[in-house]
């Protein structure tokens, strides 16, 4: 990891030298030294990097460096910080500067950053000077774990094989569950049914125990699947160890019926609305890793026993948490056998082989000592086989392994094999792998999002033939490999759209992130540390005086701060001016900051627009947030990423003036908000994501240079007037990148509210062949039929929201050869019934909401592929026997 900061700084310091050497006047030597003497140790850390054996004095070494780096980084940031600061009271300030050149006045902070480098310089002397006493000599760089299979092929895998090597060993416990869940429905289709009795009838609770990492999660899916068909009610809920009462209540009641949630207005009120939902119905609810008793104890009184059958399954590690509930059932996951913990194994390590290719005995036997290893913990046996996958499939590679391990004692199998997944992972991942503990606790992250992070951090290395968000997606593919994330969810075209991280898993990035300096996470209730100040990123779960205290230590020096709120307010604690708290202003390093789900009053983010560094801000579920828009322009400079999601500007107005910020890679607006204007000239080249323009932006006859844009998202809310459509396809004409479109019209919109032909079928575009997702919301104009040979031949994705068609959609739909998601929203169809008599060869995703339609006639053989199926409203199924199971 350390060669990675090594690498961002030199590059930073080659952008000063290139971009502002008329600045440097006087220390540019400086500098450029600093340069070329990060370049030669970066050398030493990657080949320390490889060294599996590094002594601990060696590791000493190699954090001082690591410091050394982060200082010269503060000492740049810091002379850019002085030098804007003086600029904004003086704007003709560089140009009288440069005027003077080569004998300019003093540059403000210039003096500063001469004096620290020459600190840094006689530091970072006597560090080199100890180099022999640590032992450390340059080793043969062996970048191990680059991957033995492409990473495309790997996501094509994907999208045609479910990956199964997770339930080795759980079939049994699966069926045990289940005959305990349903044990009195004579519906059930279990090979033992009972017949219902009063015990039986009881409200019961089920908990699986057992040790982290063997599969209690996986099981509680797999049984979830199974069982939800036979109940009135069903959820499945992640507690974890930051358990709140009255947050758990409020998902609750959200999955059974969000409207009410408006009027609880404490935890009682959560209580009676889901008793009321619940009474009379058969309900089961599962609660995944709970951690104390105290949370059976704060939920029983919200599930009424309606002797019924209803059901609540637990996962836990503790078995006091089992015994503490009402009716316990306690079933003990076990460890698995030697041939289990083999056949997981090998499932992990050769997935991409095909069955025919044997497995020599030689590599069988060494297979048989790894999984001995790994004492039948499925998760230590599912991460060493993502190592092994990685590897040459021979003895000699897989010895290599068995042999350079730090094989644990017994109870730490999993720790140490996570811990050599991490080892073997190439130096510019292991950053991003740290970077993972920015997120709480069994929270799904955004992969998106993940990777806009990443970039604007600096882990991603720019490469010729990918940009760098291919190249992120390339890491994030091969953390997935190695199984240190889990539960991928992948879009149509195969990426990871959104993930998990096991809680094991989640802890060691923790922990090996606070050994390096790297990251602290500031939990609910958690004190701070005096070491908590060297930390450059935050996770923070609370607003708290202790992370009060931790700003008032540290502010001058975080680089990310992301804050996931819950009932408190961050902004509020910032203001509070008797407290004499710090605003945003004093972050004023802040690369990246993410503020998820404030839901308390609101006021202006102070200081935002002092924030010169920022290349990542995002506001996510925060709708009582006021921002100021008037800070998006100017000394923003550096911005990559804006995402303002579900908040309230405080002039009611989109921000128009980010296009003065020309380093803009993705902007994200509600679409209350959309941006109504485009400059009508200058270089947005940099721009890839546009959501959401108005329509009164495609008026302009000229347009900025677009020309890698790839995603885009127009819509006429907020617009009432009459909209001239003409003016999309010349917008579309000045996109050859585009790659997704996604075109909405309001409701509100008085006049031409109807989609006309040359929108619905945008051939405008110059690539239109290259278009993957198209998503159309609203009605057509009349006359409009839907002709799959007028649609993007290469479709993967398509979304139609209350088209009205006169004619049925499907089999025309049927006809895309490409499409793998389908999407139909709202009055989709005038008729009654739709029939699908052939086609959709690879669509594996059906969403059916609310179309206005009463049947759907799937024929023999259709959509053989399809996988997941979701469907609301009045309508009912007629499928094929292969697909019959969807009709529930």
């Amino acid at each position: 990891m350390e060669a990675a900061v090594m690498q961002f700084v030199v590059g930073k310091l080659g952008n000063m030298i290139s971009n502002e050497a008329q600045l440097l006047f006087g220390v540019k030597d400086k500098v450029e030294w600093a340069q070329t003497k990060l370049m030669d140790i970066r050398c030493y850390l990657k080949d320390a990097d490889s060294n599996r054996t590094t002594s601990a004095l060696a590791e000493n070494w190699l954090t001082q460096l690591r410091d050394m780096a982060y200082r010269m980084e503060d000492a740049v940031d810091t002379f850019h910080l002085v030098l804007e600061d003086e600029c904004k009271k003086d704007p003709d300030l560089l140009d009288k500067i440069k005027s003077l050149f080569p004998n300019p006045t003093r540059v403000p902070g210039l003096h500063k950053l001469g004096k620290e480098l020459d600190k840094i310089k006689l530091d970072f002397e006597e560090i080199l000077k100890s180099k022999s006493d640590y032992g450390i000599d340059p080793l043969q760089d062996q970048d191990r774990g680059s991957g033995a299979v492409d990473l495309i092929k790997r996501r094509e895998v994907y999208q045609d094989i479910v990956d199964e090597t997770e339930v080795v060993g759980l079939n049994v416990a699966r069926m045990d569950i289940l005959e305990l869940l349903l044990i009195h429905d004579e519906t059930s289709a279990l090979p033992q049914k009972r017949k219902r009795d009063q015990e039986t009838s009881k409200r019961a609770v089920i908990t699986i125990v057992g040790p982290g990492g063997l599969g209690k999660t996986t099981l509680a899916h797999m049984v979830y699947r199974c069982a939800k068909a036979y109940f009135t009610f069903h959820m499945m809920l992640s507690v974890s160890q930051q358990f709140s009462q009255i947050d758990l209540l409020r998902k609750m009641l959200s999955k059974l019926d969000n409207s009410r949630l408006e009027r609880c207005k404490d935890v009682t009120d959560l209580i009676e609305n889901l008793k009321e939902l619940l009474r009379r119905n058969r309900y089961l609810i599962i609660l995944d890793d709970v951690w104390d008793t105290i949370v059976w104890e704060q939920l029983k009184d919200a599930l009424p026993d309606n002797e019924n059958g209803s059901r609540v399954l637990m996962t836990s590690r503790d078995e006091k948490v089992a015994k503490s509930t009402d009716y316990p059932k306690i079933y003990k996951l076990e460890f698995l056998d030697e041939n289990k913990s083999l056949e997981l194994l090998f499932k992990k390590a050769r997935q991409y082989q095909k069955p025919s290719e044997g497995c020599s005995d030689d590599l069988r036997k060494i297979a048989i000592q790894l999984s001995k290893k790994c004492k039948g913990l499925p998760l230590a046996l599912i991460v060493l086989g993502g190592i092994l996958s990685l590897e040459e499939q021979t003895h000699s590679a897989w010895e290599r392994v068995l042999r350079t391990m730090n094989w644990p004692e017994e109870g730490k199998a999993c720790m140490n094999v996570l811990n050599m997944s991490y080892d073997y992972m190439p130096y510019e991942v292991k950053q991003c792998f740290l970077y993972l503990a920015s997120f709480p606790e069994d929270h799904y992250i955004r992969a998106n999002r993940l990777i806009k992070m990443w970039i604007a951090e600096g882990f991603i290395p720019q490469k010729e033939n990918k940009t760098m968000e291919e190249k992120a997606e390339d890491y994030l593919e091969l953390l997935y490999q190695r199984c240190m994330v889990q539960e991928a969810v992948r879009s149509p075209s195969g990426l990871i759209k959104y993930f998990k991280v096991h809680d094991i898993i989640r802890e060691l990035a923790i922990k090996l992130a606070r050994e390096k300096n790297f990251h602290t996470v500031l939990p609910k209730a958690k004190g701070v540390h005096q070491s908590d100040s060297a930390y450059r990123r935050v996770l923070l779960e609370s607003c708290s005086t202790e992370f009060m205290k931790y700003v008032g230590k540290m502010s001058q020096k975080t680089r990310s701060l992301i804050w996931f709120g819950q009932e408190n307010n961050l902004v509020h604690c910032f203001q509070k001016k008797e407290n004499n708290l710090p605003k945003f202003a004093e972050f004023r390093l802040l690369t990246v900051l993410e503020i998820v789900n404030i839901k308390i009053s609101s006021t202006e983010l102070k200081g935002l627009e002092r924030l010169i560094h920022l290349k990542y801000l995002g506001f996510k579920d925060c709708e009582y947030i006021e921002i100021d828009c008037r800070c998006f322009s100017g000394r923003m400079k550096n911005l990559e990423t804006l995402h303002l999601r579900k908040i309230y500007l405080t002039d009611r107005k989109p921000p128009t003036n980010i296009w003065t910020i020309d380093t803009l890679r993705h902007v994200y607006v509600d679409e209350f908000y959309a941006v109504p204007i485009l400059p009508t000239e200058g270089d947005l080249s940099n721009l890839q994501t546009l959501k959401w323009l108005s329509t009164t932006a495609c008026r302009s006859s000229q347009f900025p240079n677009l020309n890698n844009l790839l995603k885009l998202a127009l819509t006429t809310e907020g617009h009432s007037q009459e909209w001239d459509w003409d003016g999309v396809p010349h917008l579309l004409k000045n996109l050859p990148s585009l790659v997704s479109l996604h075109i909405r019209v309001s409701t509100h919109t008085r006049n031409g509210k109807f989609i006309p032909e040359n929108i619905v079928y945008p051939r405008e575009l110059p690539n239109y062949s290259d278009l993957k997702t198209l998503e159309l919301n609203g009605a057509w104009s009349e006359g409009v039929t839907l002709k799959e040979s007028l649609l993007p031949p290469h479709l993967v994705k398509l979304k139609l929201g209350g088209s009205i068609l006169r004619e049925d959609p499907m089999p025309e739909l049927g006809k895309l050869k490409s499409l793998n998601k389908l999407e139909l929203h709202g009055p989709l169809y005038i008729g009654e019934q739709m029939n699908c008599p052939a086609g959709f060869p690879v669509l594996q995703t059906l969403v059916l909401i609310d179309i206005n339609v009463k049947v759907l006639t799937v024929g023999n053989g259709v959509m053989r592929k399809l996988k997941n199926l979701r469907k609301s409203g009045q309508l009912t199924l007629h499928m094929p026997p292969d697909l019959r199971h969807f009709e529930r």
